[in-house]
């Protein structure tokens, strides 16, 4: 093969490289600021691979200098001009720099539609679950802030939680008063001794919550409103399920935490 054209063809996979290399970099950078959940990486693999993306970069700049003053000393013995940028070559710089924009949107859509797949999951949880264990959710609703029902909503909620092994974290929610101010509590088990003697106290299950989360809960509990409330943010998902049978009101609450993501996953 001519040396003319193996500088040429090493430029270009040398080039093509380069530019494969920014953008695995764009999409890395993209996912670590915004928190897009869309490929199956975990973070320290990530990390491995960022190191190494980095150490290519450096090994393909010396590269492609080498391979450039290669293609000087081949157009200097050839007797080769310099060769000029022509309209194709704009159109193709101008095609690379409007493709990191599409990268980008492409990112978005895929965090989007796997925050939507999560939610459905999750609402399709949350409702199977209430279909099929009518008993189990009745003994939920007799809530009086006592050892009984402490010990029956154990029971019902480790059972719940041990039906599936990719089964989503689960609180009930409800509405209760300590000390006459209205407090939201959540219940997901309930620690204690056969001699143990001491009764249970609100406060150790306090619901720790954000304005918005108040203010969803007052709207359920005190105004019927019942909508649920998707969250989804850096990988933690998050669904308030409300709940309403007989006069009485709870709240499903469901947590999920992924530190990957990927669309279909």
């Amino acid at each position: 093969m001519h040396p003319k054209l193996l500088v040429k063809l090493s430029n270009t996979i040398g080039l093509l490289s380069i530019i494969l290399l920014m953008y695995w970099i764009f999409a890395f950078i993209s996912i670590e600021v915004f928190g897009f959940r869309i490929f199956r990486e975990n973070m320290t693999e990530t990390f491995y691979l960022s190191i190494v993306g980095i150490l290519a970069l450096l090994a393909g700049a010396l590269m492609i200098n080498v391979m450039f003053n290669l293609t000087r000393i081949a157009e200097k013995h050839n007797g080769d001009g310099p060769e000029r940028d022509s309209p194709q070559v704009k159109k193709l710089i101008w095609g690379f720099a409007l493709s990191f924009p599409l990268l980008f949107s492409l990112l978005y859509l895929g965090d989007f539609l796997s925050s939507r797949k999560k939610e459905n999951m999750l609402v399709k949880t949350a409702t199977t679950l209430i279909q099929e264990h009518p008993k189990e959710i009745g003994q939920l609703l007799k809530y009086s802030f006592d050892e009984a029902w402490l010990k029956e909503m154990d029971e019902v909620m480790t059972l719940l939680a041990k039906k599936d092994e990719h089964f989503p974290e689960i609180h009930l929610v409800v509405k209760d008063t300590i000390n006459a101010s209205s407090f939201y509590l959540q219940f997901e088990d309930y620690y204690y001794t056969p001699n143990d003697t001491t009764p249970p106290i609100k406060k150790h299950y306090i619901f720790k919550t954000n304005q918005a989360e108040r203010d969803y809960l007052d709207k359920v509990f005190s105004e019927g409103y019942s909508k649920n409330r998707f969250s989804a943010h850096d990988g933690n998902y998050e669904l308030f399920f409300p709940f309403r049978r007989d006069g009485k009101v709870f709240v499903f609450y469901f947590a999920d935490y992924h530190n990957y993501g990927k669309f279909g996953s």
